[in-house]
C-alpha cells in the first residue's frame, strides 16, 4: 500500500468521519494551517511543508517528522508545493483533506489540481466527498442523497449510469457542462465513465468504490 493523506487548511471532515479511514494511509503530510487540523485529529505529520503563515500552533512543527519550510512569495500554492513532494516521494495515490469555506480563488484553485495529470484522486471536506472515476465504479449513500458529476480537462462522453434519478447516458459534456444535484433514490448507484475520467460529488460520507 503505498496511499498518502494530505490535510489542508480550510474547513475538514470532523475526526468521527475520518477516523475509519486513517489506517488506508500509510503517511501523512500537512499543508500549512493544515497541521493545526491534523492535531485536532490527534495525528502527527510524517512531513509538513509550506510558508506556515496560517499556522496557528506553530509548536506542532517540532512533532513532525520532516519539515520543508518555503518562502511566502512563491509561486506555488502550499497544496501545490505538497501534491509534487508526494509524487517525487513515490505517493501518486493521494487522498485530499480540508480546503473546504474560505476564499474562493482557493477553493477554485484547489479544484484545478485535479485537471492535471499528476493530482490527487480523491477530495474530502467538511460535507462533500470529490472522486477521479475512471472506471466503472459502484458507491454507496444514504437514499435521497445529491450526486454531482463534472467532467474533467474539459470532456465527457460515452458515460452511463444507473441508479441515479436522471441517467447520465448518451450525455456529451465540454468543459461548460455537468451534471448538478442528481439524486440516488435507492442508495446505491454505478458510473461508467466512458471515454475520459469524471469528478463526482458525493456527501462525505458514501461509500465506495465497492467491490
Amino acid at each position: 500500500m503505498n496511499k498518502a493523506l494530505l490535510v489542508t487548511g480550510g474547513d475538514a471532515p470532523e475526526l468521527a468521519v475520518m477516523q475509519d479511514r486513517f489506517s488506508e494511509f500509510t503517511y501523512i503530510c500537512a499543508a500549512d494551517s493544515g497541521l493545526d487540523t491534523l492535531r485536532s485529529w490527534g495525528l502527527y505529520a510524517d512531513l509538513a511543508v509550506g510558508d506556515f503563515d496560517s499556522l496557528k500552533d506553530h509548536s506542532a512543527l517540532k512533532l513532525c517528522r520532516e519539515v520543508l519550510r518555503h518562502p511566502a512569495a512563491k509561486d506555488d500554492s502550499d497544496t501545490e508545493l505538497a501534491v509534487s513532494e508526494l509524487f517525487r516521494r513515490g505517493y501518486s495515490d493521494i487522498t485530499l483533506a480540508g480546503g473546504g469555506g474560505g476564499r474562493l480563488d482557493h477553493l477554485l484553485a484547489l479544484r484545478a489540481l485535479f485537471d492535471r495529470p499528476k493530482r490527487p484522486n480523491e477530495w474530502l471536506s467538511a460535507m462533500e466527498r470529490v472522486l477521479v472515476v475512471e472506471r466503472a465504479s459502484s458507491f454507496r449513500c444514504k437514499p435521497g442523497a445529491t450526486v454531482s458529476v463534472f467532467p474533467l480537462n474539459g470532456h465527457a462522453e460515452g458515460m452511463r449510469s444507473a441508479g441515479l434519478a436522471w441517467p447520465l447516458d448518451g450525455l456529451v459534456w465540454d468543459s461548460s457542462g455537468f451534471g448538478l444535484s442528481n439524486l440516488c433514490p435507492n442508495g446505491t448507484f454505478t458510473l461508467w465513465p466512458g471515454n475520459y475520467p469524471l469528478l463526482l460529488i458525493l456527501p462525505v460520507n458514501a461509500q465506495g468504490p465497492l467491490a
